[in-house]
């Protein structure tokens, strides 16, 4: 798997056993804490390679820091990723570091699996349902958070979701065999589930069922966005219909960046209960958000 696709990672079969997963990403810091940052730029990273069913072994550093940076601010970056690896029981095998005007980290990560476990995004089918984990909304709030407007108890809660490895929904969704999955990244649920549809396909999405931070929706309200919203919807906005009921505010949040957001993954009707009892055993909350059709566009109602 390589460019001829969007697929979150590369992959390069070594044998009839072995394939290697490849992925980089890297960001300039959302929140205020440098430890933290480096903890949600590592679980961003590694999130590609549990979004192909893979198990992340290797990584390496990438980072950015201004020459006037403090150097206790660059090492706790350094050591939220680091610990991060660790928690995903992968290793920190070196790395490279330039000098920028503004600080940013991210790694190169390696991971592996079995070439015919590898999971795919653009492999659904029409009925397939669309399980989705973690709520949405993380760049609108990081956009308030910048304007120092949201509650240090609200801002604890999204941020260890943020942190948090989509390892566990990563094991339920291998043992389930579903059809395909992404992880929700910087083009927003729409713009990633997009992909995953291809011109093939379509969706049809339900608005109540979505999982949403209540405080990220109250900030929409507000006209509190990121930047990266609007480029979202523009690039996607031919293939959308939206039922005209639908609140504004609701309509940013479907085309929201995330920053390590959840794994939204498609399964046919008849093994969504299994993906549903791997999901519960294993801890990882999730909604069943919408399903697959074949007219092509997506459908929010």
């Amino acid at each position: 798997m390589g460019r001829e696709s969007y697929d979150d990672a590369g992959v390069y079969q070594l044998n009839s056993e072995l394939a290697l997963i490849q992925t980089v990403d890297f960001f300039t810091p959302m929140v205020d804490s440098p430890y933290l940052f480096g903890q949600i730029a590592a679980a961003n990273a590694l999130s590609d390679i549990y979004a192909m069913g893979g198990q992340p072994i290797t990584a390496l550093n990438i980072a950015a820091f201004p020459t006037c940076l403090d150097k206790t601010v660059c090492r706790d970056i350094l050591r939220g990723g680091a610990d991060k690896l660790k928690e995903a029981g992968a290793l920190l095998i070196g790395g490279h570091t330039v000098e920028d005007q503004e600080p940013k980290f991210g790694l190169a990560v390696t991971g592996v699996a079995h070439p015919g476990q590898i999971i795919a995004n653009n492999r659904g089918k029409p009925g397939d349902l669309l399980f989705l984990t973690k709520h949405l909304g993380n760049g609108i709030i990081c956009s308030a958070l910048k304007r120092d407007l949201v509650k240090e108890t609200d801002i604890a809660k999204v941020t260890a979701e943020m942190a948090a490895l989509n390892c566990s929904a990563a094991r339920a969704m291998t043992l389930a065999q579903v059809d395909a999955a992404t992880d929700i990244t910087g083009f927003g649920l729409l713009g990633h589930l997009a992909e995953m549809l291809g011109n093939d396909l379509g969706a049809q999405l339900w608005s109540d069922q979505l999982p949403i931070w209540p405080q990220a929706l109250a900030f929409a309200e507000e006209g509190i966005i990121p930047g990266g919203l609007e480029r979202n919807w523009k690039y996607i906005d031919s293939l959308v219909r939206l039922n005209s009921s639908l609140p504004l505010p609701l309509q940013h949040l479907l085309f929201d960046p995330q920053t390590s957001g959840g794994l939204l993954m498609a399964t046919p009707p008849r093994r969504g209960g299994v993906l549903e009892s791997h999901l519960e055993n294993n801890g990882v909350e999730y909604r069943i958000i919408g399903r697959i059709t074949e007219k092509r566009g997506i459908e929010v109602k």
